[in-house]
């Protein structure tokens, strides 16, 4: 083997060590977060007031304060505060999420039949933010002070302070009171879902239509105006002065430098956008009744299910920590610079 190629492969083998240093760094720091968030989740729930044994005690037609004890016993939530956080420490190193109080039936089996709906949901919306949000936040930004610049701007602005589930009311009321266009709620129709094939298919993007709009309107208008924000200050910078300088076309400069430079706060944004879809959705879920984690979260709260909801928070946090894992890895697909500052 010769000197030139011993030392390429002696790179090759540095930079690998380096990138696996980073990962295992940053997914150290995954792990810590997940640590905490499960320990805060736990305190913060078991200090909420309200207590499960009476709310099955009342829906079982107990009051005995002796049934409420055994039920108490029975829901392990008579020991030490830090017992039981422990103990479900323990279970949840094994995967065990614990029983449903109200339901009887393993908390996994229940969220996880939950979580497909869910995820069409929040993903559907959250595509739908990006391309629309992006796409008008550039049209915005090819001429500000434009009639199209304020009208995008008043629409973003619009959307954003609106109430979500105000929106979602409003375009019920529309879309489907008065107009008959849409379903008002639910994720399908049973009868045409039992004949599957292309009416099942219709039926259930039917049914997606407005609770994606609800949702995704919101994240869109904040994507308009970030990646607007981001193209005018780029497009100010003297190295889209030398591009066009050098009299390459307004299409390349836009495609190679502007966008692909305005998409990293864009990236930044959606990232922490993935915790708050889970946010919304509670109230979207609720407001069209969508059978997804974001309904069951608010029923195990009014029931003071706690390991329900115990359950929904701590995997929609592993979620959102899988999504900035990926925002990461994004950022220095798009910007290799990144890494190298992050080295030095």
């Amino acid at each position: 083997m010769t000197r030139v190629a011993r030392s390429q492969r002696h790179q090759i083998q540095g930079i690998a060590a380096a990138y696996g240093r980073a990962f295992g760094l940053r997914l150290a720091k995954a792990g810590l977060t997940l640590f905490a968030v499960i320990v805060l989740s736990f305190l913060l729930v078991r200090l909420a007031p309200g207590d499960p044994a009476l709310i099955l005690a009342g829906d079982q037609g107990g009051s005995d304060p002796a049934f409420v004890d055994e039920l108490r016993h029975h829901l392990g939530l008579d020991g030490p505060l830090l017992f039981q956080l422990w103990r479900y420490l323990q279970n949840i190193a094994s995967f065990d999420f614990g029983i449903s109080y109200r339901d009887q039936r393993p908390v996994l089996d229940i969220v996880l039949e939950k979580v497909p709906a869910t995820l069409l949901l929040t993903g559907s919306a959250f595509v739908f933010s990006i391309v629309l949000g992006v796409t008008l936040g550039a049209l915005s930004a090819r001429r500000p002070g434009s009639a199209v610049d304020v009208v995008i701007t008043t629409i973003s602005v619009a959307f954003f302070a609106m109430p979500m589930f105000w929106v979602g009311l409003v375009f019920i009321i529309v879309f489907a009171v008065k107009l008959g266009w849409l379903p008002s709620y639910g994720m399908e129709t049973t009868a045409v879902s039992a004949r599957g094939g292309w009416a099942a298919l219709g039926d259930r993007l039917s049914h997606m239509v407005l609770p994606v709009l609800t949702l995704g309107f919101f994240y869109m208008s904040v994507h308009a105006r970030v990646s607007r924000t981001a193209l005018l200050q780029i497009s100010a910078m003297d190295f889209i002065r030398t591009a066009r300088a050098k009299g390459l076309s307004p299409w390349r400069i836009w495609r190679d430098h502007l966008l692909r430079n305005a998409l990293l706060p864009t990236i930044t944004v959606a990232s922490l956008q993935a915790g708050q879809l889970i946010g919304g959705s509670i109230l979207v879920e609720t407001v069209f009744a969508w059978p997804g984690i974001g309904r069951l979260a608010f029923n195990a709260l009014s029931g003071r299910d706690y390991n329900v909801l115990l359950a929904v928070f701590i995997l929609s946090s592993l979620g959102v920590i899988i999504a900035n894992l990926i925002a990461d890895a994004a950022y220095r697909l798009i910007d290799p610079r990144l890494e190298r500052e992050g080295k030095t």
